[in-house]
């Protein structure tokens, strides 16, 4: 879909209203300015017209219709670069990252810009350069000059929030409280994602700087210096984030291992319950019997006492005794190991 196109000479906009493909393309030949037309997420057939209208490379429209995951530029023929950029912007509502794509394909004559996806506006890179005509007079290199600073802009939000996001997870984790795992790699990956499409304009810039016009070289290391700011913004972040990472992890394992400490002070106490129950069960268990000699030998206190009562007794003092035992024993040996 045409959004916008437009004839610029001496830095100003000549007509207000949108011209036509072929109106455009008789107007880029003409000299003394150049075309800017904007697409967003044009058809295949609609970006053929373009193509075939403006004498575009096919594998460079074959670029302009996929998304890729770095910026880059690329030369061809009749004097054309193609340029793709990577855009972003933060969903509060998601609470995540979207990334964009503009691709510009860019010659002395015309400037072609293709976007995709919502964080790819560019009505205020056309603003800025209309209000700037002492730039928009050197020609396209003044559009790519106003695209580049609208990204680049377009990052330090992004950035910002990002910063916000990490905050709060870092400090849950580092109150002591476990913080979700899922979302400290959701984090991660976002800003990942987001460093792979900053980092590369670096190269890019670089390269573009070269071809510009001495009046616009100030101007595009301003936008190097932005864009340099976000690349470090966004590299302390993903190794802050690897930090929250190991930190919560180790905030888990130590739960883990108190959780472990109460299930095995439980599991002792019920065993020596256990422990304590099982002699005295045999015990009441075998004179509980109707032996004949139980029934004619157990007939008075004194037998009372001394096979039921000290039935009982007995093996609790020597259960007692082997359970002290077996507790000091390693406590003992401390000591004398050190």
């Amino acid at each position: 879909m045409i959004i916008d196109c437009a004839y610029y000479q001496d830095g100003r906009r000549v007509d207000e209203g949108e011209l036509s493909l072929p109106e455009a393309a008789a107007r880029s030949r003409q000299g003394g300015g150049f075309v800017w037309l904007g697409l967003y997420e044009p058809a295949e057939e609609e970006l053929d017209r373009v193509r075939e209208t403006f004498g575009l490379h096919e594998l460079a429209v074959e670029d302009a219709l996929n998304i890729h995951t770095r910026p880059k530029v690329e030369r061809y023929d009749g004097n054309v670069q193609l340029v793709i950029l990577r855009t972003a912007r933060y969903d509060d509502a998601a609470e995540e990252v979207e990334l964009g794509e503009i691709s510009v394909f860019l010659s002395p004559t015309f400037v072609i810009t293709v976007r995709q996806g919502v964080a790819s506006e560019l009505h205020g890179a056309r603003q800025r350069l209309e209000q700037r005509p002492e730039l928009a007079g050197s020609g396209t290199t003044a559009a790519l000059w106003a695209i580049l600073d609208t990204v680049v802009d377009g990052y330090a939000p992004v950035v910002a929030e990002l910063e916000r996001d990490i905050d709060q997870v870092e400090a849950t984790v580092f109150s002591g409280a476990a913080a979700q795992t899922e979302r400290i790699y959701s984090l991660r990956r976002e800003a990942t994602d987001f460093y792979r499409a900053v980092h590369p304009l670096l190269a890019v810039t670089a390269s573009v700087q070269r071809s510009m016009d001495k009046r616009l070289r100030h101007y595009l290391r301003d936008v190097q210096d932005n864009l340099l700011q976000v690349d470090e913004e966004i590299a302390a972040q993903r190794d802050l984030l690897s930090t929250i990472l190991e930190a919560n992890i180790a905030v888990i394992s130590v739960e883990q291992t108190r959780v472990s400490i109460r299930q095995n002070s439980t599991i002792e106490q019920l065993t020596i319950l256990a422990t304590v129950f099982l002699p005295l069960t045999f015990v009441t268990g075998f004179f509980g019997q109707n032996f004949g000699w139980l029934v004619r030998s157990i007939d008075g206190w004194g037998a009372f006492i001394a096979y039921g009562i000290g039935g009982l007794v007995v093996p609790l003092v020597l259960l007692y005794t082997w359970l002290r035992r077996s507790r000091s024993g390693p406590r003992e040996a401390g000591p004398a190991m050190r």
